[in-house]
């Protein structure tokens, strides 16, 4: 079933049920209800069509209707707070519709029982209607809905208290009638105590509702300064920075950046921020929440920065913190260095910037805004050149997002992307202010066909809203894109000098006759930046040839021509047209079009003009074309001009029946007045007859005064225990200043205690170092000693082939007897060997004598070797004898040797 069904078949069961109020037609009108409820129709019912304009003007009178069943009322009241976090929605529903008085409606008329689920879920959803909207003071049961609040927010079920604290706290933000009508109430001083007493609660989200309150209602008074002032308020800003960082959800969140924001707005309590010891940390810390997923968080932060801007102390930190993030920290039990919370804020607010268009729009333009005020304190205090890098990126993103939107969407996207282009625009303005290269950076990323594309789409749009019915919707989007057409058209101006082929664009759209609409609406305009915008455009266009001023001029008296006559009829209308505004957000109705006989007469009009021109085309006159775009400007203006005074004269007519009943009301109340005096004529003869009983009464008195003087001599002696116990206060406030200095010495010996235990911690890393050196001198001089092991093997192999040798010698000595010339060749060899076995004995006994474990095995080898040299010796010698005698004492010499 589609929509239009549904919406249908909900019209014809609320008619129903209105004309017949039972139980089978309640519950038709409950089940439609609950189908409507399944689809997404959202925009087709605030749309201000008839159709779904008459099925919500239905809910809202049955739901108001006390006679209606409470499921039914609940019923209805569910699928209308769906559309609560919708903004446009809201917005409709509350001036529209009127849904805030109708939910005031049912909590007045269950007043006696708070208990009900019903008077909760009303509670509820006003708490999310009214959330950052002003409600109207002079709404229907808004004076009972405020005593209801004051009265139960004393109750002992909480989830009644925290809803009546938080929309208490809604209705008394920045209205200060609500204000006035509070402290105007008896029971005021007993509301104050109540909410001085939630500070102590154990709940964040009720302490931030008191606060809220507190500081609405009492921030100028003297209440508001005992409880604001130096002492207190330091407190309250580390439990609005602890809620704002580890809130246990979005809600309290929202609430504690909104207290912050308000009292901002005092400059005393502005210093005492700046003067905040831990601000810096708070700071990093809130700025860590813009990595956060969720888009409401986001731009709550980014809300509460850019009201921290509006300071200038605060403006240069959040600028210093954003622009300049702290370095990487090491955290306990890691190794790598770990970037602190919030340590790249900047590069968050770039994701923020570059969101969907389709998405929650408070998040890049909260973001926008936040990057202008940095870039404006930036380049006053040239910081911008210390980050190039992030400019450049940036302006990249920015840049790429003033590509023009689908103009096949509709209404809303073009509107959303001329919000974000507005700020973009300011953004990019602000850098263009700063040095030179940043104006060479922008007018290289930036291209004339994308600034062009955009001004042609914005001017078609802007033709095309002014050819159709004149209503509030399409003036405010013609207003969004006049003003973006100007932003783009000075951002253009800022660069022509660096671009050439912008210089030639801009001069060919300010000769656009489209260019008129923008033109006129910002020079009329009560705004005055977009005054000086306009202005400086102009002097700009006025020196071309085919700039069309005649057109300009006209348009511009057209529209002062409106303004005069709004305010002649706004004089007019006396004292009953000072509430139109709430009429006409207090009754649906949908925007008025011009009539039918209007409609003909401007037709027959342009027909006419139409055949004069096709009957001229001979004479081509170059002014025709002019004269045609007068008459077309004149006509639209007249159709604009008739359309808001149909929207006039209706308001007006229900600005006289609102009237009438106010003079009802007046003349029951003089009717009521008439009794009082009556009643106290009455009064004032009773009161002479008491006269006379007063007097005994006095005398009476005057006993009763001879009584307190003796009671106040009794409390004249009281009051000396009493200053007994100032002095043992005094005794014992000294005590306190002893046992603080106390506590301050041993401040001052833990802190020298610290400073030993570092000095040990060093020595202890000293000797740790000291340690693994002597472990690497260890391992050398065990590898030196393997080398020498090595050195005693090949030592031992020497001695072993020194052994054979010997044994060959021998065995040769033998054989070479008869041969003794030859022997003695042989012996002067071995002489020679034996010294150089000796030499080598020696070496290796004084290379062993290092290793203490092995010595005594090579001295038994060498013993044994000794003995063997002995016996050759022997052998020699005998030999020698047997040759010669000479021979022989050599040898002996030798042998001695």
């Amino acid at each position: 079933m589609d929509v239009s069904t549904c919406l249908k078949s909900l019209l014809l069961a609320i008619r129903q049920y209105r004309n017949n109020k039972s139980a089978l037609n309640a519950s038709q009108l409950q089940k439609h209800i609950e189908d409507v409820c399944g689809l997404k129709c959202s925009g087709v019912l605030f749309s201000g069509q008839v159709l779904p304009s008459e099925c919500l003007s239905g809910l809202m009178e049955v739901a108001g209707d006390p006679n209606t069943n409470h499921t039914l009322t609940g019923t209805i009241i569910s699928l209308l707070a769906q559309f609560a976090s919708d903004g446009e929605a809201k917005e409709a529903l509350h001036s529209s519709y009127n849904f805030t008085g109708t939910l005031a409606a049912i909590i007045h008329c269950n007043r006696t029982t708070p208990e009900e689920p019903l008077v909760l879920q009303c509670l509820n959803v006003l708490q999310r209607l009214t959330y950052n909207v002003r409600t109207l003071h002079c709404a229907s049961h808004i004076h009972e809905l405020i005593s209801f609040l004051m009265h139960h927010v004393q109750s002992s079920n909480d989830d009644i208290v925290k809803a009546c604290l938080g929309l208490m706290a809604n209705l008394c933000r920045h209205d200060i009638s609500v204000q006035s009508h509070i402290k105007s109430q008896s029971n005021v001083k007993a509301f104050y105590r109540a909410l001085i007493n939630f500070l102590g609660h154990n709940c964040l989200t009720v302490v931030v509702f008191a606060l809220s309150i507190l500081s609405s209602l009492t921030l100028n008074e003297e209440v508001g300064q005992k409880l604001f002032n130096a002492e207190n308020i330091h407190q309250t800003f580390q439990l609005i920075f602890n809620i704002t960082v580890n809130g246990d959800g979005t809600l309290t969140r929202n609430y504690a950046v909104d207290l912050l924001v308000d009292l901002l707005k005092n400059p005393k309590i502005a210093d005492y921020l700046t003067k905040y010891k831990h601000l810096s940390v708070c700071l990093s810390e809130v700025l860590g929440l813009l990595h956060s997923k969720d888009p409401d968080t986001a731009s709550k932060v980014m809300e509460l920065l850019v009201s921290l801007c509006s300071v200038p102390v605060l403006r240069k930190l959040v600028c210093k913190t954003v622009l300049r993030p702290p370095a990487p920290r090491i955290q306990p039990g890691t190794r790598k260095g770990v970037q602190a919370r919030g340590s790249e804020p900047s590069l968050a607010l770039v994701q923020w910037v570059t969101s969907p268009l389709d998405g929650p729009d408070q998040c890049y333009m909260q973001a926008l805004s936040l990057l202008t005020e940095l870039f404006e304190e930036a380049i006053d205090s040239s910081l911008c050149s210390s980050d190039q890098s992030f400019v450049e990126l940036l302006l990249q993103e920015v840049l790429v997002l003033l590509q023009s939107p689908d103009s096949t969407e509709g209404d809303h996207p073009l509107k959303k992307h001329c919000l974000r282009a507005g700020l973009e625009i300011s953004l990019t303005l602000s850098l263009l202010c700063g040095d030179d290269a940043l104006r060479m950076l922008v007018s290289q990323r930036l291209s004339p066909e994308v600034c062009v594309s955009q001004v042609e789409l914005l001017l078609s749009y802007c033709q095309n809203l002014a050819g159709s019915t004149c209503t509030t919707s399409n003036l405010h989007l013609s207003q969004l894109c006049s003003e973006v057409v100007l932003k783009t058209l000075e951002l253009m101006s800022h660069l022509k000098q660096q671009m050439p082929d912008m210089e030639t664009s801009i001069y060919r759209i300010l000769q656009d006759k489209r260019m008129v609409t923008p033109l006129s609406l910002a020079l009329t305009s009560s705004r005055r930046e977009h005054v000086q915008v306009a202005l400086r455009i102009l002097f700009e266009a006025a020196p071309l040839p085919d700039f069309p001023s005649v057109i300009l001029g006209d348009s511009i008296a057209a529209n002062n021509a409106y303004r005069q006559r709004d305010g002649e009829l706004s004089i007019r209308s006396s004292s009953a047209s000072e509430d139109v505004s709430f009429v006409v957000k207090s009754f649906p109705m949908t925007h008025a079009e011009p009539s039918d006989s209007a409609y003909h007469s401007i037709d027959s009009l342009i027909e006419k003009l139409q055949n004069g021109v096709e009957l001229q085309e001979k004479v081509k006159d170059v002014h025709m074309s002019e004269i045609i775009d007068v008459y077309e400007q004149k006509l639209s203006a007249l159709a604009c001009k008739e359309s808001r005074l149909q929207d006039l004269l209706e308001a007006k007519a229900l600005a006289l029946s609102q009237a009438d009943r106010l003079i009802a009301q007046y003349r029951c109340q003089r009717a009521q007045a008439e009794a009082e005096a009556r009643k106290l004529a009455s009064l004032l003869k009773d009161t002479e007859r008491r006269k006379e009983d007063l007097q005994t009464e006095l005398n009476d008195q005057l006993l009763e005064v001879e009584r307190l003087k003796s009671d106040s001599q009794q409390l004249l002696e009281h009051n000396g225990r009493l200053q007994a116990v100032a002095d043992q206060h005094q005794e014992l406030k000294g005590t306190y200043n002893q046992l603080l200095s106390r506590y301050d010495k041993s401040e001052g010996m833990l802190k020298e205690l610290q400073a030993a235990h570092i000095s040990l911690t060093q020595q202890a890393e000293g000797l740790r170092k000291t340690n693994e050196g002597l472990k690497l001198q260890q391992e050398r001089t065990l590898a030196d000693i393997a080398e020498k092991e090595q050195q005693i093997k090949g030592l031992k192999t020497d001695v072993l082939e020194k052994d054979k040798n010997i044994t060959g010698l021998q065995n040769e000595v033998r054989r070479q007897e008869e041969q003794i010339h030859e022997m003695e060749e042989n012996i002067s060899i071995l002489k020679k060997e034996l010294n150089k076995t000796e030499q080598a004995r020696k070496d290796s006994s004084i290379k062993a004598s290092s290793l203490e474990l092995q010595k005594s095995q090579l001295m038994a080898k060498l013993e044994k070797m000794e003995e063997e040299l002995s016996k050759h010796t022997q052998m020699i010698a005998m030999i020698h004898s047997l040759s010669s005698g000479k021979l022989k004492g050599d040898v002996t010499a030798n042998l001695s040797l």
